[in-house]
């Protein structure tokens, strides 16, 4: 059924009073001409009895909601709220709702062929035919970065870096918190987090750099700091090189700190919800240093037994350090474990969008290498390399290699060959993204040994 549209010149609000659910053009912040279609969350009323309306930006990120005032709403065209149409029970069983089966991606064990300067393949003939690699981008992008409000989503999300997946509801899709200091910074929260109702309803959030304690005033936390012995993350340190230091952290050991960071961590992570039960989960803390202490950057979590071979749960860099590469120094580090402990890894999904745009430039980096370094076995020979081959060098699993080749339009299949081809376009992107990259993590520099924590009981 269409959304009934009511189209007034009148802005007397009482002729068609504006409810949650209600979608109408809302004028964005910083941008005096640009309306945008939003959908009306929450509505409260201030002191001076002026009405403030939470609105959600259609088909834009959830970090964008924000409260709004009525100078800010086109009234001059609303969309009521659809009217819920229950299926009969008859039609789904007859198949009336169409399904969404995951479509499955074989991949043939024979070497590939390595195509480089934008050579490209032989013409057709009627022994072969050149293909795209089986499934489209758009196929695999989807396996990546699926909704969980998806209908076909399972209803019991699974645990998640002691955060799991959840639906929305009117709570969590709306931001509680309307700042945090932490450290010399500033930091407007993108999402709910279950902080404690006294500190929600205050107009800033205290928390300790060091041991993420939060507190209500700047003076219960010089209090704090008077007193906190901590000037880097409880764990044990694992990776110095430069000012950039990894700690790792044991969720059992440091229980409070697991839970702490968690709930800063749901401030910028979406589709997610606290789970409290630390124990099963390993944090690895990225911490800049300075004469004054380590002071956290970002982080990643991972499960200490993965039986699907996850080695990140959640990741996250802290909104003051985005766009310095820390995001894809905290990738390289999860592989470098991974390469430790002598397996290939892989992101647990659905992946947020900016760190799937992260993983997919990682990714794609890092395969690049790999291909632009093979060299034929013999003189006149093209270089044949294999998906399992740039997976073992790279520790990536073989599904996120394909997926990252078919993404980039690299790879086609040809009498009976995969081949891919490395334009002179693909090159000059990647060695501009590797001059970007002046940061990266040094396998010297890390001191860890695995743990079988099968073997270790209750950890």
């Amino acid at each position: 059924m269409a959304d009934e549209i009511i189209v007034t010149n009148n802005l007397d609000e009482s002729a068609f009073p504006l409810t949650e659910g209600c979608r109408l053009p809302v004028r964005m912040r910083n941008l005096e001409e640009t309306t945008l279609l939003a959908e009306i969350l929450s509505i409260k009323d201030t002191t001076n009895g002026e009405s403030l309306y939470y609105v959600h930006y259609i088909d834009f990120n959830k970090r964008l909601d924000e409260w709004v005032g009525k100078d800010r709403l086109d009234l001059t065209r609303v969309q009521q709220p659809k009217k819920e149409v229950k299926t009969p029970l008859k039609e789904i069983k007859n198949g009336s709702r169409p399904c969404s089966p995951e479509r499955e991606i074989i991949i043939k064990e024979e070497p590939i062929q390595l195509l480089q300067n934008g050579n490209a393949p032989p013409k057709k003939s009627t022994a072969g035919r050149k293909r795209k690699f089986p499934g489209t981008p758009e196929d695999l992008n989807a396996s990546i970065s699926k909704d969980t409000d998806s209908k076909d989503a399972s209803p019991s999300p699974r645990t998640t870096g002691s955060l799991v997946a959840h639906h929305d509801d009117l709570i969590t899709r709306m931001k509680n918190i309307e700042m945090i200091e932490l450290g010399g910074h500033m930091i407007k929260p993108w999402y709910f987090s279950p902080y404690p109702q006294e500190l929600v309803s205050l107009s800033c959030i205290y928390l300790c750099e060091f041991c993420l304690k939060y507190m209500k005033s700047r003076v219960c936390l010089k209090r704090h700091m008077a007193k906190c012995n901590l000037r880097h993350p409880p764990g044990n340190e694992i990776y110095r090189k430069s000012s950039i230091s990894f700690f790792e952290i044991d969720g059992r050991k440091n229980k409070v700190y697991a839970q702490n960071l968690c709930l800063l961590a749901k401030c910028f992570l979406d589709h997610k919800t606290l789970y409290y039960d630390t124990d099963p989960f390993l944090f690895y803390v990225m911490t800049e240093v300075d004469n004054s202490g380590f002071h956290i950057v970002g982080y990643f979590s991972k499960e200490k037994e993965s039986t699907e071979d996850y080695n990140v749960a959640c990741i996250l860099t802290l909104p003051p350090y985005q766009r310095k590469g820390y995001g894809k120094m905290l990738i390289e580090f999860s592989y470098e474990l991974s390469k430790f402990e002598g397996k290939t890894g892989s992101p647990e999904k659905p992946l947020s969008d900016l760190g799937l745009l992260s993983y997919r430039s990682y990714w794609a980096e890092t395969i690049l290498e790999i291909l632009v370094n093979v060299k034929p076995t013999e003189t006149g020979e093209r270089p044949q390399i294999t998906i399992q081959e740039i997976s073992e060098q790279t520790s990536i699993k073989k599904e996120d290699v394909i997926s990252t080749l078919s993404y980039l339009n690299l790879i086609y299949y040809y009498k009976g060959q995969y081949i891919i081809t490395l334009t002179k376009e693909v090159l000059l992107a990647y060695e501009r993204a590797v001059a970007k990259r002046t940061i990266r993590i040094e396998a010297q520099s890390l001191h860890w040994t695995p743990k079988d924590w099968s073997k270790r009981g209750k950890w």
